[in-house]
């Protein structure tokens, strides 16, 4: 293959293979090895070979990935659809146990694990065990799947993070199939799988509807990606760390505009990036809207692979196979360097430390400037850098009493700090930053506030092996920050309670707290429905702000705290230098603890090993569980397609504005006690103590749909407020999302939802898509989708549609009161324009967001799994 790829390059590219970016090439290969005429053509490859030019035509070409890696709050919704799909085949006449994963498939359970405890010795194996008591029904779903479903594995709960499980452990680099070598690729059900572009593996998040096809043999159909060069220079000072390059980086590329491109890394700057460093700032590429971030393998791939414990005789062949495929990289020589469609530059020696936010990842701050930045944003109207409080209660101080001792809170008061998520914590030199620095710490006499909400969760058990043997940990404990899971935790909200009287401080002085955490989101609501403002940042900073309590503090101007002698303490005087860390980590990171850890992941946990499953090929659903239940998806389907008919006369469920993300669409948080889906569960006889978080229940449609919509800060043009409600436009009552959407069903009201930029940005869900579905919403009017939304939409049969240019509701003098009824011909072709026309008499053009023929098929189908299960059953 290796031969056959060099040459079709040299063949099929008039500059050369040294000129395609070596991102294109990943794309290239795989069609070249799977080119069948049928789902690959040979007009698919000539159109990658002739990137340089195809790049600019909006040519769709398909991309069968290698694999494809799921996480449980994705995975779970996944494996339910495909039991149900088993069922739907059986009913239409087929062979239910065609329905299998062709394409190999791995499932890290990691997103189930909450902070219930934390500051104390024994906090992880009480967080594990009511991890257990909690998801006990969806984990015993789960291993019923990893047996009734062949070329699935699942890594049990407490193994660690999936990004960073597949970093460490599950990458392969270059498959070996018998002696037949290829490209890994991989897609995954989490937008951050773009992590692994920083081992050379091209990768990216895709939605869960799409994953599935995809396990089930399908290529993903995706326009040709524009490559943008980014090109890195010099080196990072001594205090610089990979988070404040990727913040740097997040940025730059918002700036530039990079959506639905790849972005592909290269020169000499990045030698000076280890695989952990290039894996944090691929990681980030949903916050800068890249589809993928590539780092190509070179020399320091090869000794991660080492490093981290991998067959060394299956490492030579990984080399060797990119070598002859011309698929290695040598940052160092710029006649190796590929032509971009663009290039952008990075001097790396530039970058300062820094955190983002308050509200979005993208809006960095110089952590010489978050004192002045925090205080500008107090005061500036709502926004992604305002909270409007009124000039008289800046100021507002609220004493409460914790652990029978009188604390303060102001606006800006830390309550969560937290070392979280694959984004960092896969990094040794972040991660050992913060442990010496909480070392240094300790012996200069500084102590964490105990009201601060202070966590350590680990990416993997590796991270423990290294915290604890370079002997750093107990420095970690003393400061607050004991390991509490393994797993995303704080990161996609699972923060769990906050004390009681700090809730009610904030809550009575209507304070701004804040919460700082080594992730990689911080939109509103996420993180925790207390913490209105959060900010991303390095582990060590993480550490620092706890200590200092706020972050309202000149760090170069004002002490961290005073030691018991009096003494000022600053934090340069306990920020540990880049040599200082680098030795520790050439010292305690090696390949030993690695194949330690890994060796045993899949048998480790007592708990998983016990649970007792079916052996039935078929799920024997539950009627009385509310976790796992079988979808709606399926109903009333038959093998004939019917024909599509015109939206009439709709209703706007919601009217929203720009950058609406997947956090607002589908909640992952905890289920609030007020909300529809709380209803529906007492309903079914549960206590709020057992609600659990509407992550944990995505296999339960009733849960999720009621849930759709149901976030808190949700900010709905109707009400000009934030509320998860809408108004019942036929009737003028305000309700709750849910409520109205089944009273407009019940009434037989088709629906849209109208909204602005960037619809649908953050992590990729599938109930995003299939929670409005299930409300009856049959189309939205954006400005722009996030990809995967989009493509998110389409696979559950929801038209994407979307404003000319220069167009938007404002301009079109839409107040969302309208009735809408949006006209499709008879013959649809991708990209096409179609009328919208309201109950006033205008009209207007949207264009029609279905990309692709395949596109097509899917929503002539009513989406991607019913066109499964018809192919499947005929």
């Amino acid at each position: 293959m290796a031969e056959a790829l060099q040459r079709s390059l040299r063949i099929g590219n008039r500059q050369g293979p040294a000129h395609l970016p070596f991102s294109i090439r990943v794309l290239l290969e795989a069609a070249v090895r799977n080119c069948d005429e049928f789902l690959v053509k040979k007009g698919d490859v000539e159109n990658i070979l002739n990137w340089n030019v195809m790049q600019h035509k909006n040519i769709e070409v398909p991309f069968k990935p290698a694999r494809v890696i799921l996480q449980d709050f994705t995975g779970v919704p996944a494996v339910v659809d495909f039991a149900a799909m088993r069922d739907a085949v059986k009913l239409l006449g087929g062979d239910p146990e065609k329905i299998n994963p062709i394409c190999p498939a791995d499932l890290v359970i990691d997103h189930s694990i909450q902070v219930d405890f934390n500051r104390r010795p024994d906090s992880l194996q009480k967080n594990q065990d009511l991890e257990f008591e909690r998801n006990k029904e969806r984990f015993e779903f789960l291993k019923w799947g990893s047996q009734a479903f062949q070329n699935m594995r699942i890594i049990p709960p407490g193994s660690g993070i999936v990004h960073q499980v597949n970093l460490e452990y599950l990458a392969r680099v270059v498959f070996d199939q018998n002696g037949y070598y290829y490209p890994d690729s991989v897609v995954g059900t989490d937008s951050h799988t773009t992590m692994i572009n920083g081992l050379g593996v091209l990768g990216w998040g895709v939605g869960g509807i799409e994953a599935e096809a995809v396990m089930l043999g399908q290529p993903i159909s995706m326009v040709l990606p524009q490559v943008i060069g980014y090109k890195l220079i010099g080196n990072p000072t001594p205090l610089v760390t990979s988070t404040d390059i990727v913040l740097t980086v997040t940025k730059h590329l918002r700036q530039v505009g990079v959506v639905g491109k790849f972005v592909e890394f290269f020169g000499p700057g990045v030698t000076h990036l280890s695989i952990a460093d290039r894996a944090t700032i691929a990681n980030m590429c949903p916050e800068y809207g890249a589809t993928a971030a590539f780092f190509p393998v070179d020399e320091v791939s090869i000794g991660y692979l080492v490093q981290t414990g991998r067959d060394e005789e299956k490492v030579k062949h990984i080399r060797k196979y990119l070598q002859v495929a011309g698929m290695f990289r040598d940052f160092s020589n710029s006649s190796q360097d590929p032509v971009f469609t663009q290039i952008i530059e990075l001097d790396l020696q530039t970058v300062v430390p820094c955190c983002s936010g308050p509200k979005r990842p993208q809006d960095k701050v110089a952590v010489s400037e978050m004192k002045t930045d925090f205080e500008a944003c107090l005061g500036a109207k709502q926004g992604f850098k305002g909270f409007q409080i009124a000039p008289e209660l800046r100021s507002n101080l609220v004493k409460f009493v914790y652990n029978d001792k009188e604390f303060e809170l102001a606006h800006g008061s830390v309550v969560i700090a937290a070392i979280t998520s694959c984004t960092n914590t896969s990094n040794p030199s972040v991660m050992l930053g913060a442990g010496l620095l909480a070392k240094k710490a300790v012996e200069a006499g500084l102590t964490v506030k105990p009201y601060i909400k202070t966590s350590l969760s680990p990416g993997s058990g590796v991270v423990t092996y290294y915290l604890r043997e370079s002997g750093v940990m107990p420095y970690l404990a003393q400061l607050g920050f004991d390991v509490v899971g393994y797993g995303c935790m704080t990161c996609i909200g699972n923060s769990g309670p906050l004390p009681e009287p700090v809730v009610e401080a904030i809550t009575q002085g209507d304070l701004v707290a804040v919460g700082v955490l080594s992730g990689n989101r911080n939109f509103e609501g996420r993180v925790h429905p207390n913490t209105r403002a959060n900010y991303l940042a390095s582990p060590p900073l993480v550490i620092a702000y706890a200590i200092a309590g706020t972050v309202r503090i000149d760090f170069e101007k004002e002490p961290l705290g005073v030691n018991t002698q009096g003494k000022k303490i600053f934090l340069k005087d306990i920020w540990p230098m880049r040599e200082e860390i680098q030795a520790v980590e050439r010292k305690h990171v090696i390949p030993g603890m690695f194949k330690e850890v890994y060796q045993k992941i899949e048998t480790v946990n007592k708990s998983w090993n016990e649970l007792d499953v079916s052996s039935d090929k078929l799920y024997a659903w539950n009627p009385k569980s509310t976790y796992i239940k079988s979808p709606p998806f399926f109903e009333n389907l038959t093998l004939e397609l019917q024909p599509h008919k015109s939206i009439v006369d709709a209703y706007v469920l919601l009217n929203l504005g720009d950058s609406v993300t997947t956090d607002h669409i589908s909640p992952a948080g905890n289920i609030a006690r007020n909300s529809p889906a709380a209803r529906y569960l007492t309903s079914r006889g549960l206590t709020p103590r057992d609600f659990n978080s509407y992550g944990s229940r995505r296999g339960n449609d009733a849960v999720m749909a009621r849930g759709t919509f149901a976030n808190i800060r949700l900010l709905n043009k109707f009400l000009n407020k934030q509320a998860p409600q809408t108004i019942h436009l036929p009737s003028e009552e305000t309700l709750d999302v849910f409520d109205a959407s089944e009273r407009y069903q019940q009434e037989g009201h088709p629906l849209l939802v109208l909204a602005g930029k960037e619809y649908g940005s953050g992590s990729s869900r599938d109930w995003a898509a299939k929670g409005p579905f299930l409300l009856g919403i049959k189309a939205v009017i954006a400005e722009s989708y996030e990809r995967i939304h989009r493509s998110n939409l389409v696979g559950m049969g929801v038209i994407p549609l979307q404003y000319l240019p220069g167009q938007d509701a404002e301009s079109l003098g839409l107040t969302g009161r309208e009735r809408y009824t949006i006209i499709l011909p008879e013959v649809l072709v991708p990209g096409m324009n179609v009328q919208v026309k309201l109950d006033t008499g205008k009209t207007f053009q949207v264009v029609m967001r279905f990309d692709t023929d395949v596109e097509l098929t899917y929503f002539r189908n009513g989406g991607i799994l019913n066109y499964m299960i018809r192919k499947m059953a005929s």
